[in-house]
């Protein structure tokens, strides 16, 4: 039974780095944009926050610096997206293959670093009890920061004017903008937004998920964040059950080769990339359902007119 509260363990963490991610994704989606250089921006802010790590020895402090990181990118993505009007799809790529190179050039010289010790969190009686406490109440505190978060952004989404008009803006930009709503500042608040959480959750990886740093740790979480906003259906609390499912699939495979398995291992490796298509697949089905769910104006620039 242990190993069954491990595995839950387990599952939480990894479902909180797609969680941050995805939710900053449904931010920009919220206000219209598609932003594909979220794996990019991840990697950028990994080895930011390890760097952060390793010269101050504070947590915090690589946080800070991985949302920086990604918040900078988003900024950058932002201004060529918005207010030059390039496409978002292909500069969204374009990012994404940046981040992946420049977060292996500067990060050549911390293959080797390794970050203070780490520190051990529990809810204290809680913590104590069998199994349950082992599965729940031993995380790091932005595990349970991920949940809060949920309900603070469903409160803001549907109980907020600045909320309801961030949604308008994905629906209908023309119709904001004629109410005098500055749709652009909007939309590029809500990139920088995104950026931050994206690169969150790309410190997180390589301070707490993994403590270290190696090329391409990221393996392809940024992408699978982006899918779980149409998993979801751009609903905040879906996204952060789609995040734990998704989860659970990446620790099945160490928990199957713990059990002793007998399947190839890069069978293992690719379940949560399987997982990812076959759900994809599965929504594509319904189209319909899909265009009732998802901002109208997503993916498409806006110019005023005046």
């Amino acid at each position: 039974m242990e190993t069954y509260a491990l595995l839950i363990a387990a599952t939480l963490n990894a479902g909180t780095v797609l969680a941050i991610a995805a939710l900053g994704l449904l931010i920009n989606e919220k206000a219209g944009v598609v932003n594909l250089g979220a794996e990019g921006m991840m990697l950028c802010a990994a080895i930011a926050g390890f760097a952060a790590v390793v010269h101050t020895g504070s947590d915090l402090m690589g946080f800070l610096a991985g949302m920086g990181a990604g918040a900078l990118l988003g900024a950058i993505f932002g201004v060529m997206v918005i207010y030059l009007s390039t496409n978002q799809y292909a500069t969204g790529l374009a990012l994404s293959l940046f981040g992946v190179g420049f977060s292996a050039f500067v990060g050549i010289s911390y293959v080797q670093e390794k970050l203070p010790p780490r520190p051990k969190f529990e809810i204290p009686f809680l913590a104590d009890i069998p199994l349950v406490g082992s599965a729940f109440f031993k995380q790091h505190p932005l595990v349970y920061g991920v949940i809060a978060f949920v309900l603070a952004l469903i409160w803001f989404f549907y109980k907020t004017r600045t909320g309801l008009v961030l949604r308008s803006v994905g629906e209908s930009p023309e119709s904001a903008h004629a109410l005098g709503y500055p749709v652009r500042r909007i939309r590029f608040f809500a990139v920088i937004v995104g950026g931050a959480l994206c690169g969150l959750a790309g410190a997180y990886i390589s301070v707490v998920y993994t403590p270290l740093w190696v090329e391409g740790m990221v393996a392809g979480k940024g992408w699978i964040a982006l899918a779980l906003t149409t998993f979801a259906t751009w609903r905040p609390a879906r996204i952060l059950l789609g995040a734990y499912l998704f989860g659970g699939v990446t620790m099945i495979q160490f928990h199957l080769q713990g059990l002793g398995v007998q399947v190839p291992s890069q069978w293992l490796s690719a379940l949560p990339y399987l997982a990812t298509i076959v759900v994809l697949a599965l929504i594509s089905r319904n189209p319909a359902w899909i265009r009732v769910n998802m901002p109208a104006s997503l993916g498409k620039p806006f110019q005023p007119s005046s």
